[in-house]
C-alpha cells in the first residue's frame, strides 16, 4: 500500500500522487486530503486549513472529538446500517452472469437466513445490446424470468437491480407493482448525470426505491465532482447516492473527505452508500470508514466475489456490524459450499496485477485480461507495461 512521502515542504505530504496536509496545532493532530495533485493548489489549500485550524473554535471542537471515547461505540451496533449483497450482480461480471439456478437459489437462501437487507440480482440491460446466447438471464433480469425464478411468495429480502446509463432503457423498467424488484440503482459516469437523474425520476414515479451510483470518482476533477454532487443533491427522487471506488484506488483519508462532501451536498436527506473494490485490500476498511462517517448503505459480496479484485466480503462485514439481526453462519456456509468450488472455475480477488491498476488509478480490464491469459504470473512484465503507459 502506498505510504505518505515527503515533499520538502513542511506539513505537506503526498500519497498516491495526491497531496495531504499533516500538522499538529496546539496538541491537536490534523491529517486531511487536499484533493489535488497540483502542488501550487495544495500549498494554497494547506495554508487555508492551517489558518482555520488556529482559530480557537475549531481547535476546541477538534480537541473535544479527540477526547471522546470512541472505542466504546464499537461494542454496540448501529441499527441504521443496511447491507446490500451484490454477489450475483457484481460476480456476474466474471462469468457473463451465467450462474446455475441452484447457485443463485443457494445465494438467495443464504442471504435470507443471514437477514441481509438487499440482494442485487443483476442488471436491467437492453436486450438489443446484449444477446441471451452470450449472457445469462441475470444480465437482463427480465420480469417474467424473475417471477418464474422467485415465485409469488415473500422472498424474505428486498431485491435490487442495476441500470447502466446507455445500456438500459426506461421501458426496461416496468411499474413496481408489476415487478419483484424493490430498488433500482442507476449507474453513471460524471458526464451522464443528467440522463441518470431522468431515469431515477422515472423509476421513482413507477414506485421504486432509487439510487444514483456515481462511478469512477477517483478520475473526476474536483470541480466536476462538486457540480455533479450538487445536481444529485437537488434531486428529491434519489433516495440514495453511492460512493463508488470503481478502480479500488482510494484510501480512507480520501474516503473521509469524500463522505463529508457527499453528505454536505444532499439537500433531501438522501442516504449515502459505499461500493468498494479490493484492488489494494482496502474494500473492507473503506466500507467501515464510510459507515463511521455516516454511510448507511453498505455493499458487499460473499467471499468478495466480484469484478477483478472483488468487493468487501459479506461475511467479514456482518461480523464487524455486530447487529444481532444478522447471522454470519449462513454466509460462511455459502463460502464453503458455493465459493470454494467456484474458485476452481473463476479467478477473482486480490492479486498483484489488480494492486498495480488500483495504485495507478486505472480500470482493471488490463489486469483481468492478464489473469485470464497463460501469462498471469508475469507480474514484473505487467508492472513495466503499466508504468510505461
Amino acid at each position: 500500500m502506498a505510504t505518505f512521502e515527503g515533499t520538502g515542504i513542511k506539513n505537506l505530504k503526498v500519497r498516491g500522487g495526491v497531496y495531504y496536509w499533516r500538522q499538529k496545532v496546539n496538541g491537536v493532530r490534523f491529517s486531511e486530503s487536499l484533493q489535488t495533485k497540483d502542488i501550487e493548489v495544495a500549498k494554497q489549500r494547506m495554508a487555508e486549513k492551517a489558518d482555520a485550524a488556529k482559530s480557537e473554535t475549531i481547535l476546541k471542537e477538534r480537541a473535544m472529538n479527540k477526547q471522546k471515547d470512541i472505542s466504546s461505540e464499537s461494542v454496540d451496533y448501529w441499527p441504521q446500517l443496511k447491507v446490500l449483497d451484490c454477489t450475483i450482480r457484481d460476480g456476474g461480471l466474471m462469468n457473463n452472469h451465467k450462474f446455475s439456478d441452484d447457485f443463485v437459489r443457494s445465494v438467495h437462501r443464504a442471504l435470507v437466513a443471514a437477514d441481509v437487507d438487499y440482494m442485487e440480482v443483476g442488471y436491467k440491460a437492453d436486450k438489443k445490446l446484449f444477446s441471451a446466447d452470450e449472457y445469462g438471464l441475470w444480465k437482463m433480469c427480465d420480469e417474467d424470468d424473475l417471477k418464474k425464478f422467485f415465485g409469488d411468495e415473500d422472498p424474505g429480502v428486498k431485491f435490487s437491480v442495476m441500470a447502466d446509463i446507455g445500456r438500459t432503457n426506461h421501458s426496461d423498467i416496468v411499474p413496481a407493482d408489476q415487478s419483484v424488484i424493490d430498488l433500482v440503482r442507476v449507474a453513471c459516469y460524471i458526464h451522464q448525470i443528467p440522463a441518470c437523474l431522468d431515469m431515477v425520476r422515472d423509476a421513482k414515479q413507477k414506485g421504486y426505491e432509487t439510487s444514483v451510483n456515481l462511478m469512477a470518482i477517483s478520475t473526476v476533477p474536483e470541480f466536476e465532482l462538486n457540480k455533479g454532487l450538487e445536481l444529485i443533491g437537488k434531486c428529491a427522487e434519489a433516495d440514495m447516492l453511492y460512493l463508488v471506488d470503481s478502480f479500488g484506488s482510494l484510501y480512507y483519508e480520501q474516503i473521509e473527505d469524500l463522505m463529508r462532501r457527499y453528505k454536505d451536498a444532499m439537500q433531501h436527506g438522501q442516504q449515502i452508500g459505499i461500493h468498494a473494490h479490493n484492488n489494494q485490500q482496502m474494500a473492507y476498511v473503506n466500507t467501515i470508514c464510510c459507515a463511521i462517517n455516516g454511510a448507511t448503505m453498505l455493499d458487499s459480496t460473499i467471499d468478495g466475489l466480484g469484478r477483478g479484485a472483488g468487493n468487501c466480503p459479506t461475511e467479514l462485514l456482518l461480523g464487524f456490524l455486530r447487529n444481532p439481526k444478522f447471522h454470519q453462519r449462513p454466509i460462511i456456509e455459502a463460502v464453503e459450499k458455493l465459493m470454494l468450488p467456484l474458485r476452481e472455475e473463476i479467478d477473482w480477488g486480490y492479486s498483484i496485477p489488480y494492486m498495480i491498476t488500483g495504485q495507478m488509478n486505472e480500470h482493471p480490464r488490463s489486469a483481468i485480461k492478464l489473469r485470464e491469459s497463460d501469462k498471469k504470473n508475469d507480474l514484473v512484465a505487467f508492472y513495466d507495461e503499466m508504468a510505461d503507459m
